[in-house]
């Protein structure tokens, strides 16, 4: 052991201040957020211990049926919406003779954008009296309230989040479609193969594992989403989108109640936890 400590030395001592950061600013709160849990901490009178009375108030709530079935319905809202669309981009992008760079360029732009502007933008999109309602309206439709009404608030949010952060999954598509030997592309082409079947027969099937890596990742974020439902309508109307993690902020931070707050956080971490597993084994799988 001690050899082996030797040999490697200095590959321990780069690795060490990554280890100490990783260590103290992701393991330490995971490790508090289960003791918390087990607490009920009040920063001004001290802490005292409650055992898993956390967990059966949290459990109680009503509100924790509603935030996980809105969670539920976002992460659905999310691939129905959202996740096909940089697959379908990359893929039309990959097939341009001219102007990709531009047409990447311009995917990718509402990716930089702040939020306070994107904010801004789309409640003024959004709008009863906005250009989509604008459109609607001279078309002999009803006008739309896309932030009002509890049907159609959660999908307004998953599209406009849709439209600005589909150009970072799209960049990883294109990645992997440059990956793919152009000689197969050609053959194809020589044998009479259209632009569908070279993307049904050579794109698809060469992205597959991308495709599934990305399909877990993004169930995995999106199970974790709470900032535009809480800077767009905080929760509303009427809790339509109160999610799951929107949930324990407002035990954290309006209610103070942080032991109910760590309780909440510690099943997430289990349930995210096998979604973790369940993606290195299904990886794992398509790399054997």
């Amino acid at each position: 052991m001690y050899q082996v400590v030797k040999r490697h030395l200095w590959g321990y001592l780069f690795i060490l201040p990554a280890a100490v950061i990783f260590g103290l600013f992701l393991w330490t709160p995971i490790v508090k957020g289960f003791v918390y849990s087990l607490y009920h901490v009040d920063f001004m009178k001290g802490t005292a211990f409650v055992g898993f009375d956390n967990y059966v108030k949290v459990l109680r709530d009503p509100d924790i049926g509603q935030a996980a079935t809105n969670t539920l319905y976002y992460m659905f809202l999310g691939l129905v919406i959202g996740f096909w669309v940089p697959i379908v981009f990359a893929i039309a992008i990959s097939e341009l003779r001219r102007f990709q760079g531009f047409a990447r360029i311009a995917a990718y732009l509402p990716n930089v954008l702040p939020v306070v502007v994107l904010y801004g933008l789309w409640r003024w999109i959004f709008d009863p009296v906005g250009p989509i309602n604008a459109v609607l309206s001279k078309l002999g439709f009803e006008p739309v309230s896309f932030m009002t009404d509890p049907s159609w608030s959660m999908a307004s949010l998953v599209f406009m989040e849709t439209w600005q952060q589909f150009g970072g999954a799209l960049l990883i598509y294109l990645a992997g479609l440059l990956s793919i030997p152009r000689d197969w592309y050609e053959a194809a082409e020589i044998d009479g193969a259209g632009v569908w079947q070279r993307i049904r027969y050579i794109t698809l099937p060469s992205i597959k594992s991308l495709i599934l890596l990305l399909l877990i990742l993004q169930i995995i974020s999106t199970s974790q989403g709470y900032q535009s439902q809480y800077a767009m309508l905080d929760g509303g109307p009427n809790k339509a989108t109160l999610t799951y993690v929107l949930l324990i902020v407002k035990y954290a931070f309006t209610s103070q109640d942080y032991g109910a707050a760590s309780a909440l956080g510690v099943l997430m971490f289990f349930v995210l936890g096998g979604l973790a597993l369940l993606q290195s084994k299904l990886t794992g799988r398509e790399g054997a």
